[in-house]
């Protein structure tokens, strides 16, 4: 098979790809824009494999879509704006990237008649969640510029279903992390503050519950839905690790060696949402399961940036992280 991934020069679509090039004999291009979160060096050791390539554009270019998609059979659409302190700044390119990109993405693909299209989304969609789970017929209820760019995004992939019978489905995931994830997120960016010797910013009461899934058990579940999703249906995908932001940096200060006198307390961020939680039913009924449990697989995770330094350090400078 010929895959088309957008965006697999980021955090989860990288690792996608690398997943995708291990456990398969699929063809994949890389379609990506190369912004501040996209980098060379995550796909560096993908482009040795004669199977993988590389295409440098934006998905709201129309024609540069449409030249590098045609002849491909199925569509992984992560390209996405995807921080939500950056959607509060600027919500334009949010708009933009999430909105009018996925649109781009969705008429090529109807164009060139791909035979399967996965549109990756996030748990933010829902809103916050006091108690319980949400599940994929919940109402969609955005609280930030970022997570309402992505529900947009949803529905603009999933009218291509009804309009145009294109095949869409859609995930939707909890938090992930692992190697080569963007140093402004939260673990990477504790992480390499601690092993730096820096303070960690602790946004409000640290009482915000997230679940916290590795970005391999995300992509098998986002593989599976391509392969075996119901067209039109909607995924929710989660390890049922919820811990608050607390805690979460708590854990972090242990495997850095630091304590407590190294978090830095700061307000709260505007419109920060309480906590996220998925209901994982669906995806369990398609048969998958998660893999990694959290305790080992975070501390491979901050083993990770501590070996890999060169990877971090430069896009930290950049950025003034």
């Amino acid at each position: 098979m010929k895959l088309f991934v957008t965006g697999a020069a980021g955090f989860i679509g990288s690792n996608y790809v690398r997943w995708v090039l291990a456990n398969s004999d699929d063809e994949v291009t890389i379609f990506d824009a190369l912004t501040y979160a996209g980098n060379l060096a995550s796909i560096r050791d993908l482009l040795d494999d004669p199977r993988c390539r590389f295409v440098h554009a934006d998905i709201c270019d129309e024609a540069a879509v449409l030249q590098a998609m045609d002849g491909h059979e199925s569509v992984v659409h992560f390209a996405a704006e995807s921080h939500v302190d950056r959607s509060i700044a600027d919500p334009y390119a949010f708009v933009r990237t999430n909105c009018f990109g996925t649109n781009v993405v969705c008429d090529v693909a109807r164009q060139v008649g791909v035979g399967r299209f996965l549109h990756i989304s996030t748990d933010e969609v829902y809103g916050s969640i006091d108690v319980g789970s949400f599940v994929e017929t919940d109402r969609l209820t955005p609280r930030s510029p970022y997570s309402a760019s992505k529900a947009g995004s949803d529905l603009i992939a999933l009218s291509y279903v009804t309009t145009h019978g294109l095949p869409v489905v859609v995930t939707r995931c909890s938090n992930n992390y692992g190697a080569y994830q963007f140093p402004e997120k939260v673990i990477p960016l504790f992480t390499t503050n601690l092993l730096d010797g820096k303070q960690v910013p602790l946004y409000g009461d640290g009482g915000n519950v997230r679940d916290w899934i590795h970005v391999e058990d995300h992509n098998r579940a986002a593989h599976l839905v391509l392969q075996k999703g119901t067209v039109g249906e909607v995924y929710n995908i989660g390890a049922h690790h919820e811990i608050t932001n607390r805690e979460l940096t708590y854990t972090l200060l242990e495997l850095c060696g630091r304590d407590e006198g190294f978090i830095q307390p700061v307000a709260d961020r505007l419109g920060h949402d309480r906590r996220y939680s998925v209901n994982i039913d669906r995806i369990t009924a398609l048969g998958w399961k998660m893999e990694r449990s959290f305790e080992q697989s975070i501390a491979e995770t901050v083993q990770w940036y501590r070996d890999n330094r060169w990877w971090w350090e430069p896009l930290k400078a950049k950025a003034a992280l």
